[in-house]
């Protein structure tokens, strides 16, 4: 199981509903990186946010040009801020969340004597009666029983920061009581709440753009990766395929074949690719201007998301909950985001994008792009930290093959430091050791240089 801060932050928020044929994803080109605790909210020019972006988050959130463009900055500036605050607040930290078309920010914890240093970093305090860690630990138990045994009628549970609550929902809650009991977690920490959600993945047996499994089906590609510096290929969701199944372009061309797949229990795999397929830094905008890809910064709770995907193009939404774990018929997937953004069949392994950062690829959900629906997403950098892969980045160039010996992850030292936006090319030393980043992202505990060779090259 990934380390738990990597999987709360994992979410890689604000998407785009695209990925399809050699693709990879896009975003904002030109915007500024979140800048840390306290800085002003990063520039968005007037020309640096794609037209099918603009467009999606206008008749999705409601948001003209100016206000997505404040929007977006609010969020890069909230999640540097919230990632620092994380690593100062320690134990007592009990989650973020952002708010209203500014992305008014909320760090909540359990020690009010840190109301002041939390108010001072920018955001609004909350003082709450369970912290983070120990929400997530009670979610932690609900997963070790889901892999046991999957619990029957209740699709989706997940930690809740603004209620503070773990909410498991159930189609009964006498469904959902008998799953929270027999894992042991206590009443005190938990909500129970009927739900119609029948979540499902979201792979289709027709033909369609994007690309197509040998055995049958049509998925959408996620993100542009390469691996060792050499091999390019793409992430996509794990259900769309096993290991050796073969793939087809959105132009019915031989494509490649999976490499790696894991589902379920986590829902994320990668495809390599032949020489005819070249990776770009680019999530296909549907005839609305592609959007260029960045960095792969986490976003937080509240945040504004995108999705591309094969069927329904790009649509917009916001960020519910990190760290959910869902039910489909095939089993139980953990780490998961949930957000408010639809989908339906063929839209899967589609990219999520927030602003010009990639958050993840479509797993799946319930409900559909007519009357709206429920979606989730599989963060990315999971998926690139098990594969070992790179994300293709509009100035990440061609990375080398990581080092086979990083030097001791128990040697701190250096320049490195949790909480810190790095972009890409920055250098730090750490454990006696330089490296170089090959991912603009925000820094987090356990994130570091040697653990992490998706975001670092040893130089």
């Amino acid at each position: 199981m990934e380390n738990t801060k990597l999987r709360r932050r994992v979410l890689a928020t604000a998407t785009a509903t695209v990925a399809v044929g050699a693709l990879a994803l896009a975003g904002l080109t030109g915007v500024a990186s979140a800048g840390p605790a306290g800085t002003t909210a990063p520039a968005v020019s007037a020309d640096s946010l794609s037209p099918g972006l603009l467009a999606a988050l206008e008749r999705d959130l409601g948001l003209d040009a100016d206000a997505a463009r404040t929007r977006i900055a609010g969020e890069y500036r909230a999640a540097a801020i919230a990632a620092g605050l994380e690593k100062s607040l320690g134990t007592s930290f009990a989650g973020a969340r952002v708010s209203g078309d500014k992305a008014d920010l909320t760090v909540s914890t359990t020690d009010a004597s840190e109301a002041a240093l939390i108010t001072k970093a920018g955001a609004r305090a909350e003082v709450v009666g369970h912290s983070l860690d120990r929400l997530e630990a009670a979610k932690d138990a609900l997963d070790k029983a889901a892999l046991s045994k999957a619990p029957k009628n209740v699709p989706v549970w997940y930690v809740d920061v603004a209620a503070n609550r773990v909410v498991v929902n159930g189609a009964s809650t006498s469904a959902a009581e008998a799953f929270v009991k027999a894992a042991g977690v206590g009443d005190q920490l938990v909500t129970v709440a009927r739900s119609t959600e029948r979540p499902r993945a979201l792979a289709d047996i027709r033909g369609g753009d994007a690309y197509y499994m040998g055995g049958g089906g049509r998925c959408s590609v996620g993100f542009s990766v390469t691996r060792g510096g050499t091999q390019n290929g793409f992430v996509t969701a794990g259900h769309c395929g096993r290991v050796g199944t073969t793939t087809n372009g959105v132009n019915q061309q031989a494509q490649g074949s999976f490499q790696g797949s894991t589902f379920p229990g986590r829902d994320y795999a990668w495809v390599a690719t032949n020489a005819n397929w070249v990776p770009k830094p680019l999530v296909n905008g549907y005839g609305r201007g592609d959007v260029t890809v960045t960095g792969s910064t986490p976003s937080v709770v509240g945040a504004s998301v995108c999705r591309s995907g094969s069927t329904t193009g790009w649509h917009c939404g916001t960020i519910q909950q990190l760290n959910t774990s869902v039910t489909y018929p095939e089993g139980t997937i953990s780490g998961v985001t949930r957000t408010s953004v639809c989908a339906e069949p063929g839209d899967s392994g589609g990219a999520y994008i927030s602003g010009s950062q990639a958050q993840g690829v479509t797993s799946g959900g319930s409900g559909n792009c007519s009357s709206g629906g429920t979606t989730y997403f599989q963060p990315l950098l999971p998926a690139l930290q098990a594969y070992g892969l790179t994300l293709v980045t509009s100035g990440g160039g061609n990375p080398t093959t990581p080092p086979t010996t990083p030097p001791p992850t128990d040697q701190p030292g250096g320049t490195w430091a949790a909480g810190t936006t790095y972009a890409v090319g920055a250098t730090v030393t750490y454990g006696g050791a330089s490296y170089r980043c090959l991912q603009g992202h925000t820094a987090q505990a356990g994130w570091t240089p040697a653990a992490v060779p998706a975001l670092w090259q040893r130089i």
